[in-house]
């Protein structure tokens, strides 16, 4: 008996999620709710939200709904999470998903109108018209996976996810170009493809060029050519049963074309099973030795386990991300040029060379070495600081700096590398020639040479230190000044700017008609301060560094002049209403970067700042950024990269070492960097406290958008940030680099200032930590 057309109409109304897998207009689904779901005829599949593990974060996306692991195969807003609260809605514009202040997150908006949905078996889920046409269809905007009946089209292509669990999109993409199917490796976050690494053919005649990749209703997958002609595709022939069980084919995170299967039915074995994939060894398959780090993170070194891809960290190194092996390798001991490798004739008290036979890293040479035994070779890498491996064969030495890319598993004998380690972390080596006060005894002259000349060079030596001028601290352009001079200028230290490290600075013009700040300091910590701050500034010149004019050591008085900032210090600039220009803030954080390069690396002496803070960045002519305040500065000697010492800084700012018994190093200052660098973006403080409590802590928040995919809410009411937000999101990662809690985690400001101006790839940041400053 037939059924009449009315039981179907009223069907749809009544029940849309279970009639024929079709979802009529104003029908709806909440992450509040997660029952529902618009499912296909059979069951098979399901369209809906995803919950995130541990998290509040959903994911809407088509899956496999009949097994035990709901595997995704399709997602619509892997870069923005929806968080709780957020809904999905089929209109007859298309389709929309909104959060739960009802911005839109992501949506569909086909230049039809739409009648209907319906989520089909093959797992396609389709927008259709009123005469029943696609007007849209995921199978036309695949994400990592095809499923059978689906194909590959010249301009579309498949991204791989970023780790097993992060669906955004990640370092490996599967497309069309020049007539064949490609796999390359790409820069992420970015979509710039490097060389590739599987190639389907190599043609030029335009008849035969690859025109589509079809997975077929059998689970075959194979090109179709711009002649009609049809090629399988170049990985091992087998025999499929589409009865038995579900295909799928998917471009895996770690960059493996893979197809699966997975039975169907109540099984023993309900999970997915490799069939057959493309490259047979990705380790090797990837070549290109210039760019990118291989497939799997710098310093690391890729193997092949159970037909897949595993990393491994070499001796003396671990992994950045133990949650993501795909992240790369740290060394646990720093490398790198320090004040200790003036005593490279005894290396073997700072360094240890391991030897591998089987592992080798392509790429990251600096030197080659030719002809070289492999003896020579070890000894080149061990008394050169800047090498952390070197790799031998034949006659022929790589020495290679750090990070290393391209590392892979070779055959025994081949090549053997040298990696290169500390024993003990940089700067803690102390020679026995040094004094107990860390100062290095100078050679006046050879034992062996003759009474009378030292006698002679004593003499002179003894001569010119007492010829001196008493005051010989002070660089040949710093002015001395009289105590009464500087009162005069202040008008008795009338008007006060602010409190600085260990001293209050005050407003003053001298006789010439120049603003000078000066300030004077407390006279608890006055001999001591006063010298290391004098030391420091007086030494360094640069445009990002506040200029020191001159000092006044007279009796119990020590104050120092700097000159005069005029438009403020960087806290106040941030708290204006509305937000300051964004192109303004972005070039003040590269004027503070810039600063912090140059203290830590390119003036004669190495400083640490330890108080790097909003409120310790002034702002001169044009807003250009200044780093004020020495007074807590560490001047590192040529002996000496590291100094433990008492809690110093402000809350908000603060390292985690401080709060440990360990060497603190100029990556205190990177941290404090990191917070001030978040500080710009946002424009709001690092700490907002209610009362005496601490109410928002802005490196908490701004990590949880980080990971939520809310970026644009650092830049809430900030047209030109929100606009800028290529930028944004890697400022955003270059801060959380910057504030991780292990100080090996984080990069030098030489790095960050190459991040910061992209000429340096950033790589996603791992949780900073747990750590919460208490001090």
């Amino acid at each position: 008996m037939a059924v009449p057309s009315t039981f179907f109409l009223t069907l749809l109304v009544l029940s849309p999620t279970l009639a024929f897998g079709i979802v009529n207009l104003t029908s709806k689904l909440s992450t509040n709710d997660m029952s529902p779901q618009w499912l296909s005829p059979s069951g098979e599949f399901a369209f809906g939200f995803r919950k995130l593990n541990a998290t509040n974060l959903f994911l809407l996306s088509i899956w496999y709904d009949k097994i035990p692991d709901k595997t995704v195969v399709w997602q619509a807003n892997a870069d923005h999470l929806a968080p709780r609260g957020s809904e999905v809605k089929l209109t007859a514009s298309g389709l929309s998903l909104t959060d739960p202040q009802s911005q839109v997150i992501w949506k569909i908006q086909p230049n039809k109108a739409i009648s209907y949905g319906n989520m089909l078996d093959s797992g396609n889920f389709v927008l259709a018209t009123n005469d029943s046409a696609d007007a849209w269809e995921s199978f036309k905007f695949p994400t990592d996976t095809l499923l059978p009946n689906q194909t590959l089209g010249l301009d579309d292509s498949l991204f791989s996810r970023l780790t097993e669990t992060n669906y955004s999109k990640g370092r490996f993409e599967l497309y069309f170009s020049n007539g064949s199917l490609l796999l390359s490796p790409v820069a992420w976050p970015t979509e710039t493809r490097y060389v590739s690494y599987f190639r389907s053919q190599n043609t030029t005649n335009t008849s035969n060029m690859a025109a589509q990749l079809v997975f077929s209703e059998s689970a075959e997958i194979y090109i179709v050519k711009t002649d009609g002609g049809e090629d399988p595709f170049r990985w091992k022939q087998t025999a499929l049963d589409t009865n038995a069980y579900y295909y799928r084919a998917t471009l895996d995170f770690n960059g493996v074309f893979t197809q699966y299967s997975h039975p169907r039915g109540s099984t023993s074995q309900q999970v997915w099973s490799i069939v057959r994939y493309v490259p047979d060894n990705i380790c090797t398959a990837i070549k290109s030795i210039d760019t990118g780090s291989g497939a799997c993170g710098y310093n690391s070194y890729c193997t092949i386990e159970n037909q897949r891809p595993a990393c491994k960290c070499p001796d003396g190194y671990s992994f950045i991300d133990s949650n993501n092996q795909f992240r790369g390798c740290q060394p646990n001991l720093s490398l790198g040029c320090g004040a200790d490798d003036e005593y490279q004739g005894r290396p073997e008290e700072i360094y240890n060379i391991t030897v591998s036979t089987n592992g080798d890293w392509h790429g990251g040479n600096y030197e080659i070495l030719k002809p070289y035994t492999l003896e020579e070779c070890r000894k080149s890498c061990f008394y050169d600081c800047f090498c952390g491996a070197a790799v031998f064969q034949d006659d022929t030495c790589w020495k290679k700096s750090l990070p290393l890319p391209h590392g892979r598993v070779v055959v025994a004998g081949i090549r053997i590398a040298f990696m290169k380690t500390r024993i003990r972390s940089l700067g803690q080596f102390a020679p026995n020639a040094e004094k107990k006060d860390g100062s290095k005894p100078v050679i006046l002259g050879s034992f062996v040479g003759s009474l009378a000349i030292n006698s002679i060079l004593l003499a002179t030596i003894v001569f010119l230190v007492l010829s001196k001028p008493k005051k010989t601290i002070q660089a040949s352009s710093v002015v001395t000044f009289s105590y009464n001079e500087l009162k005069a200028a202040t008008r008795g230290f009338k008007e006060k700017l602010g409190r600085g490290s260990f001293g209050t600075v005050y407003k003053g013009v001298l006789k010439s008609g120049n603003f000078i700040a000066v300030k004077e300091l407390d006279r608890v910590a006055q001999e001591r301060e006063f010298k290391t701050e004098l030391r420091a500034i007086s030494k360094t010149y640069h445009k990002n560094l506040v200029r020191l004019i001159g000092f006044c050591d007279e009796g119990i008085h020590r104050l120092i002049v700097y000159e005069l900032m005029g438009n403020g210090n960087l806290e106040d600039f941030l708290c204006q209403r509305p937000k300051p220009n964004w192109n303004l803030r972005v070039e003040i954080a590269l004027g503070i970067a810039r600063g912090l390069v140059y203290l830590h690396e390119e003036c004669d002496f190495q400083i640490i700042h330890c108080d790097i803070k909003s409120p310790n960045i002034l702002l001169g002519e044009k807003f250009t950024a200044k780093i004020a305040d020495f007074g807590l500065a560490k001047l590192l000697l040529s002996d000496q990269t590291g100094t433990q010492t008492m809690i110093r800084g402000t809350k908000g700012y603060v390292a985690p070492e401080w709060f440990k018994n360990v060497p603190v190093t100029t990556k205190v200052d990177v941290y404090s960097f990191g917070v001030v660098l978040l500080e710009i973006i946002c424009c709001r403080r690092s700490v907002v406290m209610e009362g005496n409590e601490e109410h928002a802590i802005l490196t908490d928040w701004a990590y949880d958008c980080y990971v939520e995919g809310k970026i644009d809410v650092l830049t809430e009411n900030d047209e030109e940030g929100m606009a800028d937000n290529g930028r944004l999101r890697i400022w955003v990662m270059v801060a959380i680099w910057c504030i991780q809690e292990h100080a090996e985690t984080r990069p030098t400001m030489k790095m960050v200032m190459q991040m910061l101006d992209g000429s340096l790839a950033v790589h996603e940041p791992p949780a900073p930590s747990s750590f919460i400053s208490t001090c």
